[in-house]
């Protein structure tokens, strides 16, 4: 069988707001974190956001968040953090793009620069087929502080899919028939390479990218229930 991909990103895309920037400002509400890491990592993640950082080091600052925790300690935040921030912020609409290529029998792929402590149970909570993001190094059970390989973001997020694609005997051919959502000018690369691509209450320069090439711009955070897409 034709494998049909849907790929979404997460923070901005399905979920309003950054995960990392949640996170990262959860663990200091809980006296997790000192107020100066808390601090560090929003001037970082508003660097991201504007496409200015390198990607390792922003993935190097969130990963210093975690270093010397254990992933049972950790275990317990997670579940919470999903419970308290992030299910309650996932809008209606989002979850109605997802079954909508369900039904249309696409295989739901999420790809996101954050690790799969802050990401993992998202995933799962949203019912995606795979799930592709930043890994950490761990060892005896304890986060080192340093990621794995390269960050799952920019041309990253390319080189990711496309080792997951060939890990399943998959060609590359199948991104000229795959859709991707993002609302990230981070994400360029990858919103270039698929047929369908969608930019998701995007900022004026990928706005302004989308109208350039025709790409389709939807509205999942200001509008009540339904997901519009409109011309771009």
């Amino acid at each position: 069988m034709t494998l049909q991909l849907a790929i979404f990103d997460l923070d901005g895309t399905l979920l309003p707001g950054d995960s990392d920037t949640l996170w990262c400002r959860f663990l200091a509400d809980l006296g997790e974190i000192a107020t100066e890491q808390a601090e560090r990592c929003a001037t970082v993640a508003r660097r991201y956001a504007a496409g200015t950082v390198v990607p390792e080091d922003y993935c190097l600052a969130q990963a210093a968040l975690l270093a010397g925790r254990s992933a049972a300690s950790l275990q317990p935040l997670r579940e919470r953090f999903l419970a308290e921030v992030i299910r309650p912020r996932v809008p209606q609409a989002a979850r109605d793009l997802l079954q909508r290529h369900r039904q249309d029998g696409d295989t739901l792929l999420l790809t996101t620069a954050t690790s799969r402590v802050v990401s993992e149970l998202t995933a799962a909570d949203l019912g995606v087929d795979a799930y592709l993001c930043t890994e950490l190094v761990w060892a005896d059970g304890v986060c080192s502080g340093r990621i794995k390989g390269s960050p799952n973001m920019r041309s990253g997020k390319v080189e990711r899919l496309r080792a997951w694609l060939a890990q399943r005997g998959e060609p590359d051919s199948v991104l000229r028939r795959a859709s991707f959502y993002s609302d990230s000018i981070n994400d360029l690369a990858l919103l270039s390479m698929v047929g369908r691509p969608t930019v998701v209450d995007p900022d004026m320069r990928l706005a302004a990218t989308a109208m350039r090439k025709g790409w389709t711009v939807l509205r999942l955070h200001h509008r009540s229930r339904r997901a519009d897409a409109l011309p771009a």
